[in-house]
């Protein structure tokens, strides 16, 4: 642990290697890397295309990627990773990685999965309807996937909150009986001799709503909260133009903010129920959605730290428990949420965590 006593946990994107579904639905060897390296500047400034830097572009089939990647978060003090996990009725897609690192027992270091339970569809290119696997539930599923997911939580390497296996949410209120679903996880564990999951649900697509009336343990409150950003996702207009010139952004066509303006509003408007924190290094979609993009500017390393310090601080009341920051995102390189070393920036990201949970956080007041 930290000397802050916070147990830092990232994100972790596995869509780094082709699979059969992208290359019908995206082309042939899509990989998220496909999207990263055609991104191009909007206005004058403009870091695009992030591009990585002592990785490269990798390959997730590739075991000794996975063994760099896990060695490089160890070193700046990330506890492990989450992976996203996408299981539709059976259906697992991206596990290859997570698969492999089962299988090998390498590497040899900690990790949970969020289940990312929505359908997928064409939104990165702003066709939402067009569905291209869609997210459907039943009792049968629950208990299967509560099986494979019991068999995941007895890997010894597997992230844990007082001895419970930890399980992400992302998206709750879509389960058509959540606590049904939550209760068969939590029964299979109990079969096969386990802990009860503790289970997080996030609260990405219902801002500030509290998870555990569906079922959750506790709400991660998801950041970027980009709906508290003024008319984030209105259309464009003239209206736009006066924030964007402050930024030094010629074009009311664009949504454009500023960094840590953006952190404080969001810092302003946490929920009140108790929730676990995430934080994030950037925002900037471009790769996935032109011009159509929000675009946090000036996400530097040295901004991350500076608003990362505030939300450490936050914690110092916290159980020791409690004290769980998830990173968005260790490799998010297509949404511009990225600690992995970058051309632009090299290890700035991974300095600047590194230096601020290195830094101890008061203790909870007694009496």
């Amino acid at each position: 642990m930290s000397a802050s006593n916070v147990r830092a946990i990232a994100y972790y994107l596995p869509q780094f290697h082709p699979i059969p579904e992208n290359d019908a639905w995206w082309g042939k060897g899509f990989t998220e890397w496909t999207n990263v390296a055609k991104a191009l500047p909007l206005f004058r400034g403009h870091e695009q295309p992030k591009l990585p830097s002592d990785l490269g572009f990798y390959d997730l089939r590739v075991p000794e990627v996975r063994e760099q990647q896990a060695e490089l978060a160890r070193q700046y003090g990330v506890e492990g990773f989450c992976y996203w996990h996408y299981w539709f009725n059976g259906k697992r897609l991206l596990n290859r990685p997570i698969d492999e690192i089962r299988a090998t027992g390498r590497p040899d270091f900690p990790f949970c999965v969020g289940w990312a339970n929505e359908s997928w569809t064409r939104r990165w290119t702003g066709e939402e309807k067009e569905v291209l696997l869609e997210q459907r539930y039943s009792v049968e599923d629950d208990l299967a996937h509560a099986r494979w997911l019991a068999e995941l939580f007895a890997d010894p390497r597997y992230i844990r909150v007082d001895g419970r296996p930890l399980f992400i949410l992302y998206r709750p209120p879509s389960l058509p009986e959540p606590k049904r679903t939550t209760d068969t996880i939590r029964d299979q564990c109990v079969r096969l001799g386990l802990p009860e999951p503790f289970i997080i649900g996030r609260d990405t697509h219902s801002p500030f709503s509290d998870m555990r009336p569906y079922g959750c343990d506790i709400t991660e409150h998801a950041a970027p909260a980009l709906g508290v950003l003024p008319r984030a996702f209105e259309p464009t207009t003239y209206r736009d133009l006066a924030r964007n010139l402050r930024l030094g952004v010629a074009d009311p066509s664009l949504k454009v903010f500023d960094y840590e303006e953006s952190c404080r509003l969001m810092e302003a408007k946490r929920p009140r129920h108790p929730h676990i924190r995430c934080f994030f290094t950037g925002w900037d979609n471009t790769p996935r959605r032109g011009r159509k993009a929000i675009i946090l500017k000036n996400a530097t390393p040295e901004a991350f730290g500076r608003r990362l310090r505030v939300v450490l601080d936050s914690l110092r009341d916290e159980p020791h428990n409690r004290r769980i920051l998830f990173v968005n995102a260790w490799n998010e390189w297509a949404e511009g949420m990225v600690l992995e070393p970058s051309q632009q920036y090299g290890h700035g990201f991974l300095e600047a965590l590194r230096l601020e949970l290195s830094r101890p956080i008061a203790s909870p007041l007694v009496g």
